[in-house]
């Protein structure tokens, strides 16, 4: 009987939820299972990840083999490392405590890795929130200026313009306003 490493979905449309499990390759990607290794949410940023080291070593141990994104899982979390590890201590290459310090060591430097990611993450989001407040505020002050122009009190230039053809007419020779037509002197409504 064959045995996989599988991730098996749970939760809602559209919002996936995993089980990490080692299962027979021959049962439904949902049906039964050996025993649950973990949990792996997606939904999440960065995705959380809770997956029980021993147990899935035991199984790796065993013949086990990881699909594709399971394996990727698992090396995230540092699964494959104490597997081979514990390959070493088989061999006699390593002591058992030599590969709890190994895995240990391993652990703290992926938290600051993880932790600095996350950091530079958090910065970008508040850099980011402060570029769209600036530019809200400059949106604003737009608005605002072209509102506040819209409505200003109007120059009175318009009596100026009625004036102006009255004095034209005046000044315009006799002669001139006989020949002109009755309809080119008058103003149009």
């Amino acid at each position: 009987m064959p045995v996989r490493i599988r991730l098996q979905r749970h939760g809602k449309k559209g919002k996936p939820f995993y089980w990490v499990v080692a299962a027979d390759a021959r049962s439904k990607r949902d049906g039964k299972y050996l025993e649950k290794l973990g949990t792996y949410n997606p939904n999440t940023h960065p995705a959380t990840v809770e997956l029980n080291i021993d147990s899935s070593v035991k199984w790796l141990q065993n013949g086990a083999e990881p699909t594709n994104t399971a394996k990727a899982i698992l090396s995230n979390k540092g699964v494959l490392l104490k597997h081979h590890l514990v390959k070493g201590v088989a061999k006699g290459a390593l002591t058992q405590e030599q590969v709890e310090e190994k895995f240990a060591q391993w652990l703290v430097e992926k938290e600051k890795a993880t932790q600095s990611i996350n950091a530079s993450l958090d910065k970008a989001k508040v850099e980011a929130k402060a570029k769209a407040l600036e530019a809200e505020k400059e949106a604003n002050e737009k608005r605002a200026s072209a509102i506040a122009a819209a409505n200003a009190p109007e120059p009175e230039e318009a009596p100026v313009a009625e004036e102006a053809p009255a004095a034209v007419a005046e000044e315009a020779p006799a002669a001139v306003a006989e020949e002109a037509p009755a309809a080119v002197l008058k103003k149009p409504l």
